[in-house]
Parts: structure tokens; sequence; C-alpha cells
């Protein structure tokens, strides 16, 4: 690979990387509301939730591209107040895969928290252990190999995010480029050596993330 297709390779890493940070806290959450808690609306929390994952990704794209606009509802303050720009930025890049990843994460999460007996929390609430300390010292502790395996499918989900990617960010060279775009790129140009350099590397990397966190979703289901 040349040096410019390995600055793309970890820009993709990093990119993914903050926007699997981005999406743990509320995906891990609103799992644990999902499998723990009953409140109305609820249906229509699960279906917005997985809506990313019927919706065709440029659709979604255009949605986040007048959401984070400097004229839309969350770009205009973020811009106005802090001066950052979204739309066709880094930022661009994280959004639009934090949106396409968090579906797979909410699911694992919820499956996660599932597999855990409500009895162990039960007794340990008889012994007095609070709500906050159950949640760290039982559920955490034994939904973690389920969620571990969950951050590591929505990190590969986010690692071939392209759809939503090209409409909020871009394909901007050295900006906003990202493995799927690049390759993208390469084949238009009837770059096919590069594009298989980069389809390789990509493979290896989401390869071992997804036999990782279905490894780890296989032990958690069979505990």
């Amino acid at each position: 690979m040349t040096a410019d297709e390995w600055a793309i390779l970890g820009f993709t890493l990093r990119t993914a990387g903050l926007a699997l940070l981005l999406i743990l806290p509320p995906g891990v959450a609103l799992g644990w509301l999902l499998a723990r808690r009953s409140w109305p609306g609820k249906t229509l929390i699960e279906t917005l939730a997985a809506l990313p994952l019927v919706l065709p990704p440029v659709a979604t794209g255009f949605l986040l591209l007048r959401l984070f606009g400097r004229r839309g509802p969350l770009g205009a303050p973020l811009y106005e107040r802090l001066g950052l720009d979204v739309v066709f930025t880094w930022r661009g890049v994280v959004v639009a895969m934090a949106v396409m990843s968090l579906p797979l994460l909410v699911r694992a999460s919820r499956v996660a928290f599932e597999g855990v007996e409500t009895r162990l929390e039960d007794v340990a609430r008889t012994l007095g252990a609070g709500e906050l300390r159950v949640l760290a010292t039982i559920t955490l502790p034994l939904a973690a190999r389920g969620l571990l395996g969950g951050a590591l499918l929505a990190f590969a989900r986010a690692l071939g995010e392209f759809g939503a990617t090209i409409i909020v960010a871009g394909n901007i060279p050295g900006r906003t480029t990202t493995l799927a775009l690049a390759i993208f790129h390469r084949i238009q140009l009837g770059e096919d050596g590069a594009a298989l350099r980069l389809m390789a590397a990509a493979a290896v990397v989401a390869f071992v993330a997804v036999w990782v966190g279905e490894v780890l979703l296989g032990r958690g289901r069979h505990a």
C-alpha cells in the first residue's frame, strides 16, 4: 500500500473509533431501557432506533445534511455559537458513521441485557444494593461480553459506511475520504489495483472486528 492509502486507512480507523465512542453511552443506555423498562411510546423508540438499518443510506445522509447544515436545527447553533462546521468535514464523517452503526449497538446491547438473569439483580436488591450498585456490580459485568461484541460489530459497520457519508461529508481528498469512498473513487478512475489494495485492507480490518464480535456474542448467548 502507498503512503496515501495508509493515510486513508488511518483516517477511517480514527473516525470509526470516534463514532463508536460517540454512540457507546447512549447506545448502551437505550439497550438497557429497552430490555428492562416499559413505557408509552416504547415501540416508537424501537422503530426509530432501527430505522437507519432499513432506510436507504443516502436518505439518512440527506436528513443529516439538512439537520447539520449551517442553517439546520442542529448545525446552526454549532456554527453560530462554537464556530463548528459539520457538513463536508471530518465531523460529518463521524456523525454519518455514528448514526448508521447505532442500531447494531442498540440491538446487541438489548440482547446482552436481556440475557442477564433478573433473579440475580433481585437477590442483590434484597441484600440492600441500590439500583446503581446493581447495575455496576451485577448487570454490566454479566452483559459485558455481549456489549463488547456489539461495539465491535458497530465499529465494523462504521468502517464500511458509504451512502450517508458521501452525502454529509463528500469525498474531499485528505479531509473526508474514507476507505469506502476511496474504493469507489479508484473504481471510477479505473485504478483497479489501488481499489483491490484498499478492498483487501478493509476486508482484513472488518473481518477481524466482525469475527471477534461474533465470538463474544456467541459466548455471551451460550453463557
